[in-house]
């Protein structure tokens, strides 16, 4: 690598395919890549279409870290730079192939893209001189052009930048450029994983939990403030909200038939959030159910729930079955977490044998009898917010 820094390239993605607002997307994420930078000098400058952070090699690991969290980006890699000859160029995929071949890789292709045209090769001309260049001063490492285990990617643009490998980025939109949302934040598997996807597209994520102490622990609420931490780490951070949701979860449990009590909870829930959304300027919930997976989230229990919602509610997993949001919850980092044998109030007050498709205008009935207007203002009046 070039001096004592490390060079990294960026590439946009998703945000190349936007018209007239391409500008703010991409100002939005570099706005998002300078906050996660903090702390790391790194320095961040654009060309058309990519972007590039120069570090120290100490902080290249805090670096790539931050990368592989930055929704909006479609690939990464570390690069160098080359003067813009052709036999420095060559010389320089010929280091960069050197590495990929010393990094266990027994074959390679080269991929190149001109967008300088005064360059005297085009991009198939480079591709055809660096491949002939590599071979001859590695003889043992093989060209494939159909799956090789290594590519040299050159790229001619106001400078000239040669790279291994890219690596994956998350893509998406960067988050803050779909509005806000409020993510119903249980201790389980899926709604973490929800509000992942939902930062993926661009929306800024708060969260609110429901507590019912002495009924769930304290170790619940801690197993909640753990997955909103981890949320952060890619949605610019999670303001999350604890509501104590004890006295409405009494009064449920005490005033309606037993098998109503998880519809009937999950209503209060959208009823308390849609409040507490409002305050936060929030545009939506957002939600972590599957559609068929437990009893409350069949078509009619949802539909008897979302009857209290006051805004959209999003449900990006409706479709997911328990298998997919496990392995992305794994990806995430949120699962080890999630699975702690800490339950949360849905959990500890759901019946032996729940009501399965929840009649609306009988859910509805039932919840005007509980007259929870005032243990609901109560629960947001003295919610805790947690930054």
């Amino acid at each position: 690598m070039n001096g004592p820094d490390a060079l990294y390239l960026l590439k946009f993605g998703e945000l190349t395919l936007k018209g007239g607002n391409r500008e703010t997307f991409i100002k939005v994420l570099m706005r998002n890549l300078s906050v996660m930078l903090r702390g790391t000098g790194a320095s961040v400058t654009r060309t058309e279409g990519r972007l590039y952070v120069s570090c120290s090699i100490e902080k290249q690991l805090a670096c790539e870290s931050v990368f592989s969290r930055l929704a909006g980006i479609s690939g990464w890699a570390r690069a160098r730079k080359s003067e813009k000859t052709v036999e420095a160029l060559m010389a320089a995929s010929v280091d960069e192939a050197r590495l990929c071949r010393d990094g266990g890789a027994r074959s390679f292709k080269v991929e190149a893209r001109r967008t300088d045209k005064s360059f005297p090769l085009n991009s198939y001309q480079i591709c055809c001189m660096a491949g002939d260049r590599i071979t001859n001063a590695m003889p043992a490492f093989k060209v494939d052009v159909h799956s090789p285990e290594a590519t040299i990617n050159i790229e001619v643009r106001e400078r000239a930048y040669i790279y291994g490998t890219a690596r994956r980025g998350l893509r998406g939109l960067p988050v803050g450029v779909s509005g806000r949302g409020m993510l119903l934040l249980s201790g389980g598997i899926d709604s973490p994983v929800a509000g992942y996807l939902m930062a993926l597209r661009g929306m800024r994520v708060f969260a609110v939990y429901f507590h019912a102490y002495p009924y769930t622990p304290d170790e619940a609420r801690q197993k909640v403030v753990c997955l909103a931490e981890i949320l952060g780490g890619y949605a610019m951070g999670v303001n999350l909200s604890v509501v104590s949701f004890t006295k409405v979860e009494q009064r449920i449990k005490d005033g309606t038939p037993l098998e109503w009590a998880t519809v009937l909870l999950r209503m209060a829930m959208m009823d308390c959030a849609s409040t507490l959304a409002a305050g936060k300027r929030c545009k939506c919930l957002i939600t972590g159910e599957s559609l068929g997976q437990v009893a409350s989230q069949t078509i009619e229990n949802m539909t008897c729930a979302e009857s209290r919602a006051r805004l959209p509610v999003m449900r990006p997993l409706i479709g997911f079955d328990k298998e997919s949001i496990i392995k992305r919850a794994v990806k995430i980092g949120t699962y080890e977490t999630s699975i702690l044998p800490y339950q949360d109030c849905c959990a500890i007050f759901s019946p032996p044998h729940p009501i399965i498709h929840a009649a609306l205008n009988e859910a509805a009935a039932l919840y005007e009898g509980l007259n929870l207007g005032s243990l609901l203002d109560e629960a947001v009046s003295k919610c805790q917010s947690i930054p």
